[in-house]
């Protein structure tokens, strides 16, 4: 179910728990790639229409790429209840393949924000089992403090993580120290004088993972 909106198309998916509430944005012209992007936590006011979220999107768009965006269960109309990640990776991946079957032929870009990079990361290790992992991976402030990074297997894919050093949810020095330990072997950048939720920073945000993307430089093939 399509619906035209200001901010692109809401898009309504089957996802494990239910229906899925999206937005699904496009570039001007032809798609180079395809993008999702995940949300911060479920139980503290995250959605797909937190900033940090929809900055990222704006930059897949910018970028040519067609960007989805969803509300995980339980959060706005879609449907089921918070599942601790467990479930949300359901949902990212149902989500993905929509997006996947919608545009095959593209290469596939992933981001998430707080919780909701938990969850793409956890989703990334499936993906790259199945021999299809994305052309590259942007975590933003991961919660490594709260949920079991460690166990994760690698994505198969280059990783940057972009981490504020005055972030007042995540520990900047445990994000530091999972960075220097992890399969996921990524690119650490440090955010000076930068909170959690980015706040005057989201300009410098979207500059990076505009050089991130498949085909920027230094980006995802």
């Amino acid at each position: 179910m399509n619906t035209p909106t200001s901010t692109g198309e809401a898009v309504t998916l089957a996802g494990p728990a239910g229906a899925l509430e999206a937005r699904l944005e496009r570039p001007e012209g032809v798609p180079r790639f395809r993008a999702i992007v995940c949300h911060p936590h479920s139980l503290y006011g995250g959605s797909m229409d937190n900033k940090v979220v929809t900055t990222l999107t704006r930059a897949c768009r910018q970028a040519g790429g067609v960007a989805l965006r969803f509300n995980f269960r339980g959060v706005g109309a879609s449907a089921g209840e918070y599942d601790a990640g467990r479930g949300e990776a359901g949902d990212l991946l149902a989500a993905r393949d929509w997006l996947a079957g919608e545009y095959p032929d593209l290469p596939e870009w992933m981001a998430g924000f707080s919780f909701g990079s938990y969850v793409i990361a956890s989703g990334v290790a499936e993906l790259n089992a199945r021999g299809t992992p994305p052309a590259a991976l942007l975590l933003v402030a991961p919660p490594v403090h709260h949920y079991n990074f460690a166990a994760l297997e690698a994505p198969g894919c280059p990783v940057t993580v972009v981490q504020g050093d005055a972030d007042e949810v995540v520990p900047p020095e445990d994000v530091r120290n999972w960075s220097e330990e992890t399969v996921f072997r990524p690119e650490l950048i440090l955010f000076a004088d930068t909170g959690h939720f980015f706040h005057g920073r989201l300009k410098d945000l979207k500059e990076l993972a505009l050089s991130r993307l498949p085909g920027a430089e230094g980006g995802g093939s």
